[in-house]
């Protein structure tokens, strides 16, 4: 992901792409049974049981719970639409992103970097790109992980039937619930990708090479620390995006959120500002590793598909 002196080519843009489609479907299939857990908790807050007889902390408890209850299929409700979802997520980004970084490429420092301002605009056009054109089936993954928890809910069977009734019941609004803190949440990758194309460059400077030529482990290293800092600062905006998402799902039922204020007002009034950050331990848990798995593969099938695809 460095910035080039040349304007990109169809085999720059085909690399990023297929290269952050493959490495998000891998990161989203090891990481489905947290990311279950850790919408669940965001939406209905701390379950019952995690104060009953199982034992182990809430994560643990939630997991066994699910398997007990849905079996373990339940760990993997809304992967199709988190694949469906995350193969244009991140063939999106990466793309775009590269592309703004070749637009901004006269902002550089002293160092022949791209200055942290432009890669904030570059990570932030990439955001809202991605989160206009993917927010469709986020609303339908919230959903698919969710309803096991609710009653009375007649059950979405797939992506597409998921798709059909939101458009039905609620209009093309529906598909669009959260979209607001989805776009908020673009402070996310403000903070951390010119993050990781700092600790990037200075991890290269100090072995004495290209950033391009990092092995596996200091990508790990450049990609939890970027995630890590990025989450802490910015997850408040998750939670509020999910239960909006949410809320839909019971038919004919009454919205509890008259929309991103009005959640923000009940939330800190019924739970407090810890409110803002239940599941935050586990997404921790999910995110950094999945941070991890994501940025090394991109790197590292980027890295095999330049060498694969000829020059044109």
């Amino acid at each position: 992901m460095g910035v080039s002196g040349d304007h990109r080519s169809v085999r720059e843009v085909i690399c990023d792409a297929g290269a952050g489609a493959a490495a998000g479907a891998i990161a989203a299939t090891f990481m489905s049974p947290l990311d279950v857990v850790k919408t669940r908790l965001q939406v209905h807050g701390l379950p019952e049981f995690a104060h009953s007889s199982y034992r182990g902390g809430v994560i643990a408890s939630s997991l066994q719970h699910i398997v007990r209850t849905e079996g373990l299929r339940g760990l993997y409700r809304g992967l199709s639409p988190t694949l469906a979802a995350l193969l244009p997520n991140w063939a999106v980004y990466f793309t775009v992103y590269g592309h703004l970084k070749e637009l901004l490429q006269s902002n550089v420092d002293s160092s022949g970097q791209l200055t942290i301002g432009a890669n904030m605009i570059a990570a932030s056009g990439a955001g809202a790109a991605t989160a206009i054109t993917t927010n469709p089936l986020w609303v339908v993954k919230t959903r698919l992980q969710t309803q096991g928890m609710r009653q009375g809910v007649v059950p979405y069977t797939s992506i597409v039937s998921g798709l059909r009734r939101i458009v039905k019941e609620e209009g093309i609004r529906g598909w669009y619930s959260g979209l607001l803190p989805s776009l908020a949440g673009i402070t996310h990758v403000a903070i951390q990708f010119p993050a990781y194309e700092k600790i990037k460059f200075f991890l290269a400077k100090r072995n004495d090479k290209r950033t391009n030529e990092l092995k596996p482990s200091e990508f790990a290293i450049a990609s939890s620390l970027s995630k890590i800092t990025a989450s802490l600062t910015t997850y408040p905006h998750e939670v509020i995006r999910s239960k909006l998402q949410e809320q839909g799902h019971v038919k004919n039922s009454e919205a509890r959120y008259n929309g991103v204020v009005d959640c923000i007002k009940k939330v800190l009034k019924k739970e407090g500002p810890a409110g803002f950050y239940r599941g935050c331990a586990t997404n921790l848990l999910r995110t950094t590793p999945s941070a991890v798995i994501t940025f090394t593969s991109y790197e590292m099938i980027h890295r095999k598909l330049i060498h694969v695809l000829p020059p044109k």
